[in-house]
């Protein structure tokens, strides 16, 4: 799943409160967060 999501990220297919949410339900871990987008994954709080 991380390589369609980062193949979608790269094309713009996915934005980037779209990849935190892929986090936030752990699909993708923070430091996959991290390799596609580059910055750290910082939760919401709330």
């Amino acid at each position: 799943m991380f390589k369609t999501i980062k193949a979608r990220y790269n094309k713009g297919y996915i934005r980037l409160d779209q990849l935190k949410r892929y986090c936030e339900l752990g699909v993708i871990t923070p430091a996959q967060f991290k390799d596609i987008c580059g910055k750290e994954y910082v939760a919401d709080e709330g």
